[in-house]
């Protein structure tokens, strides 16, 4: 099962780059319409949970939970976000299903935010680092690993959104006796508003490993739904997604997506 579980551990760090679910606070569209916004001008917290039923070549189960945080922050006139991103990773070791636990690798991104000319239209671009942080080799790379993130996404209907988040990383130092670490990964995404903060989802990543050809691509549909509550606005979603093509041991088979994305006013 070491396979599979490089295979997760690379799967967890292009995860760290996935759609954070926040709210921007500007535009003519409702805050229903732009919760799934990963450019969001507001402070954001983030629970997030990939229930992995079936891996690939193994036929065991795995699971990454993420704590993600999120501030916006201004350099002179330049306007930037920041995102930190920290998993929770357990998956199967061996064939006989003993599991591994732990705090995986962190990953943090800043994304400089371009002036579109249109406040319903967000796009970023910048750099990310991912530090060895996992409390247990099994659940990280052990490797310091930098790349590069862009982000699309376009809210100016206010029935449907969509765009897309396009992440690459290299491993650059680290333990020798690890594997090197090349990943990249395109995540499209689609929400359709269907009223009372209630809308439908698609948001998987397609994810290729260019250390060993390696890949994933799944499709998913699912739900959310948006209320708010003081100054915090909550996004509650699910999304089961399934493998419409895959390579290598270790690939998600089928897994659910859900979460709570909180955002501060």
């Amino acid at each position: 099962m070491q396979q599979a579980s490089r295979t997760i551990i690379a799967t967890a760090l292009l995860g760290s780059s996935l759609v954070s679910g926040h709210a921007l606070a500007q535009g003519d569209t409702g805050s229903s319409a732009q919760a799934n916004n990963p450019l969001a001008n507001m402070t954001a917290f983030n629970l997030q949970n990939y229930y992995i039923g079936d891996l690939t070549e193994s036929d065991e189960s795995a699971n990454q939970f993420w704590f993600r945080y999120a501030a916006p922050f201004s350099l002179g006139k330049s306007n930037w976000l920041m995102r930190a991103s920290l998993p929770v990773n357990s998956y199967p070791t061996s064939p006989s299903g003993d599991t591994r636990t732990g705090i995986g690798d962190l990953n943090v991104f800043t994304s400089y935010l371009f002036d579109t000319g249109n406040p319903a239209v967000s796009f970023g671009f910048g750099p990310q680092i991912t530090a060895p942080t996992a409390t247990r080799d099994e659940v990280g790379s052990e490797k310091w690993s930098a790349g590069l993130v862009n982000v699309l996404f376009n809210a100016e209907s206010p029935r449907f959104q969509y765009g897309y988040l396009l992440s690459w990383q290299q491993s650059f130092a680290g333990e020798d006796d690890r594997e090197d670490v090349e990943l990249a990964a395109f995540q499209p995404f689609a929400f359709y508003q269907l009223g009372g903060g209630t809308y439908l989802r698609s948001a998987p990543i397609w994810a290729y490993n260019l250390e060993n050809d390696n890949y994933s691509v799944p499709l998913g549909v699912g739900a959310g739904q948006v209320f708010h509550q003081g100054k915090t606005v909550y996004n509650l979603f699910v999304e089961p997604q399934f493998s419409v093509a895959d390579e290598g041991a270790g690939q998600p088979d089928w897994q659910i997506f859900f979460g709570l994305n909180m955002q501060f006013q």
